[in-house]
């Protein structure tokens, strides 16, 4: 009987964990714009699920700042201001070169073998023109130069703050202009090459510089 709980309780926080994925991916890669209400009815249909397990996963990403509940109006698309997103951006361009600093002196042969591969992928996708894959590829470049640096901390505050950007992110290299996404690839190089040799002050540089261009590229996106 306790097996069959135990169970039950493990099937339930599966799901959830599932459904509250599927949500920030949606929420992710909408075309809505922010501000725009969360289509509750839509989304239960398209998942399959009730309103309550909705509702509960819609909570989560309150939590995580990626929509915002509105009392007996349901929830909406959250809305960065201009300033918010330049603190934010700011913020994770120091994290991502202290992560670079620390990666350079902690990154084994496997984990620079990993992210030289997703390099690849990245750019592979470049070439095709395919944004979408090419934004999967570059997001986890930058979850594992993280998880190389080897610090529990520093990798929980950036995953955080990584959540609360990544529709902005998202939508900045969907309507990039050829130029900049040019730019960014070969930044990537730079920062990979800076890797490859251990170099800890070039990667910190690069990065910085790179998270500062991206930024730029998501302010232009950003109304007044």
């Amino acid at each position: 009987m306790h097996i069959d709980n135990g169970l039950k309780r493990f099937a339930a926080t599966t799901m959830h964990d599932e459904i509250v994925q599927r949500l920030r991916d949606w929420v992710n890669e909408t075309s809505l714009p922010a501000g725009a209400k969360v289509p509750e009815r839509e989304l239960c249909e398209e998942f399959g699920i009730s309103r309550t397990p909705m509702r509960e996963a819609l909570k989560v990403l309150a939590a995580d700042g990626l929509i915002e509940l509105l009392p007996n109006r349901g929830a909406r698309i959250k809305v960065l201001t201009r300033a918010e997103v330049a603190d934010l951006m700011d913020l994770m361009a120091g994290l991502e070169a202290l992560a670079g600093r620390l990666a350079c002196e902690r990154i084994t042969d496997e984990e620079f073998q990993q992210i030289e591969q997703l390099h690849q992928e990245m750019y592979a996708n470049f070439l095709r023109g395919d944004r979408p894959r090419y934004f999967q590829c570059n997001q986890a470049i930058h979850e594992a130069l993280f998880s190389a640096a080897g610090n529990a901390a520093l990798d929980a505050m950036a995953r955080s703050l990584q959540m609360r950007l990544r529709r902005a992110r998202y939508t900045a290299s969907s309507d990039a202009q050829g130029e900049r996404w040019r730019e960014a690839v070969r930044e990537h190089e730079l920062i990979l090459d800076a890797l490859r040799k251990r170099d800890g002050a070039a990667i910190a540089t690069v990065l910085f510089a790179h998270l500062r261009s991206t930024r730029d590229a998501i302010l232009r996106q950003i109304a007044e």
